[in-house]
């Protein structure tokens, strides 16, 4: 339903961007579909489940794109008016840990974390989806042929839903108590997030030939206690558009004992722009 509901949203809102370029040729409209590789690193902080008496925290990663990416769709658009714009960027991904998961310590619900061996792991796998959105409205400080610099602020949200399996060696006990992880089993969390983001985008040219280098950064807070994404690379312009050669990193952390501290997504991206 999540998925879907985005997916009308876009387009919804390509036809009526459609609309008002029939009715103002000053529009100008860029589509960027693109793949993005990106390696996952963090920590999962599952909450006790109901009828437990432990919580897992688990690691994942870093893991590399190719052992763990289902499938991807990865979709940037930009509407500019003069010096305003209006951007969104979806970001859609299905991704599985299978190698280099592991729990790592066990909460016993009394705030005390019980650490666990990596030698009691003998397999733990890790299922993730996810979905960013993000929208924004912003102004071209400068706006040349040689470079473009933007500012924006806007909001983004970032749907998970993630569950790990575990199968340890033995079972976790508290000293001398009673057990508090048994040595298979499985948790799931699901977290929807919005966060405020303010930011600066754009791209300077090298020299008077058709190669340039976009860059990206905002920096967002609300639910995460901190997010931030970044893009930098080069670019190749064409009569049709550009083409993307980028790396991109988005980083999650929504404190202490909560689902998601300090994780990232970090990668190449590959794009294409093409203008209307």
């Amino acid at each position: 339903m999540r998925v879907a509901s985005i997916l009308l949203f876009l387009v919804l809102a390509f036809l009526a961007s459609g609309a008002r370029a029939e009715t103002s040729k000053e529009w100008q409209f860029d589509l960027i579909p693109y793949v993005w590789l990106p390696v996952i690193d963090g920590t999962l902080k599952y909450n006790i489940p109901p009828g437990g008496s432990g919580s897992p925290n688990v690691e994942v990663g870093p893991t590399d794109w190719f052992d763990l990416l289902n499938y991807g769709l990865l979709l940037n658009g930009t509407a500019r008016k003069g010096r305003f714009l209006l951007s969104s960027d979806l970001v859609i991904l299905s991704m599985t840990s299978k190698n280099d998961g592991r729990v790592v310590s066990v909460g016993s619900g009394n705030g005390d974390r019980i650490p666990v061996s990596g030698t009691l792991n003998a397999d733990t796998r890790t299922d993730l989806d996810g979905v960013s959105l993000s929208l924004s409205v912003g102004y071209a400080l400068r706006q040349t042929d040689e470079a473009r610099l933007d500012v924006f602020a806007g909001a983004r949200y970032f749907g998970v839903d993630v569950s790990t399996r575990w199968n340890l060696t033995a079972d976790v006990t508290l000293p001398g108590g009673p057990v508090i992880l048994p040595s298979e089993g499985s948790i799931g969390a699901d977290k929807d997030l919005w966060d405020f983001i303010v930011g600066l985008r754009g791209y300077t040219r090298f020299g008077a030939g058709e190669w340039f280098a976009p860059y990206y950064l905002d920096v967002g807070t609300g639910d995460s206690e901190l997010s931030w994404n970044a893009v930098v690379g080069v670019g190749h312009e064409y009569g049709w558009g550009d083409l993307l050669f980028t790396y991109r990193h988005m980083s999650y952390d929504q404190g202490a004992d909560r689902l998601l501290n300090d994780f990232s997504f970090s990668g190449l991206a590959i794009g294409a722009r093409f203008r209307f």
